[in-house]
């Protein structure tokens, strides 16, 4: 169903009992993302840093919010290094892009080049935020998307298998929303992104998914269009 897609991860979506990193996380997902590269499917990915820092959790160590954000902005890269090793140990061609210039450990975030390495079906991962301080990894999918010209954000989550009216786990009456505009996002206020990386993907129609990542297989269910978790769309159907 999707050419080109943008998968999302957080940062702690790669990590288990207080490790940095699963390696059997790590495994599933290159695995996953193998499963869909050999069906053609042009795949970015945009990822977290929390499972090593969070920008509020510096701030109360007493960290500057500029110097915290980029802290963040270093841990997605560190993140990024071990997607690519993990692809790569399942020959999955990949390259990493990062909007810091650090030569000696990635290329700089060209979106030509990027979409360049899409075509010749390299998987490209994207670290470093947008560079700037003051913006998350939610902003940074929806932008590199945009600038990439993908077709869906695959917003893939850590056990939690869609959008809901309110936390699932201290509210289990809560519902499950099945699709959504991003107009009513904003309007319900649903913690899927946030408010700018919202609004950037409605101005930009870009479907957004959100899913369960934990469950094998979901990745390409989610590609090849099968009703999983919660899609929201510029103009979708209403709840």
């Amino acid at each position: 169903m999707y050419k080109r897609i943008l998968l999302k991860l957080s940062g702690e979506a790669l990590s288990s009992q207080g490790n940095n990193f699963d390696p059997e996380i790590l495994k599933s997902l290159a695995l996953q993302i193998k499963e869909i590269h050999a069906l053609g499917v042009e795949t970015a990915i945009v990822v977290g840093g929390g499972n090593f820092i969070r920008g509020k959790m510096a701030q109360q160590m007493g960290i500057d919010r500029v110097q915290a954000d980029y802290m963040g902005m270093l841990a997605t890269v560190i993140n990024a290094l071990a997607i690519q090793s993990s692809l790569e140990q399942v020959d999955v061609p990949t390259r990493v892009q990062t909007a810091i210039e650090m030569n000696r450990v990635a290329e700089p975030f060209i979106a030509r080049r990027a979409i360049r390495h899409l075509e010749k079906g390299r998987v490209v991962i994207f670290g470093a935020g947008t560079g700037s301080p003051f913006f998350s990894t939610d902003t940074t999918a929806a932008l590199r998307a945009t600038e990439i010209r993908a077709d869906v954000i695959l917003m893939a989550k850590n056990g939690v298998d869609g959008v809901y009216s309110a936390d699932p786990k201290l509210f289990p009456q809560a519902e499950r929303y099945d699709h959504l505009t991003y107009m009513e996002v904003i309007q319900k206020g649903l913690a899927v992104m946030d408010t700018t990386a919202t609004s950037m993907c409605m101005d930009n129609d870009i479907d957004l998914i959100v899913f369960n990542m934990n469950q094998p297989g979901n990745i390409k269910r989610a590609v090849m269009g099968d009703v999983i978790g919660t899609k929201v769309e510029k103009g979708g159907k209403p709840q």
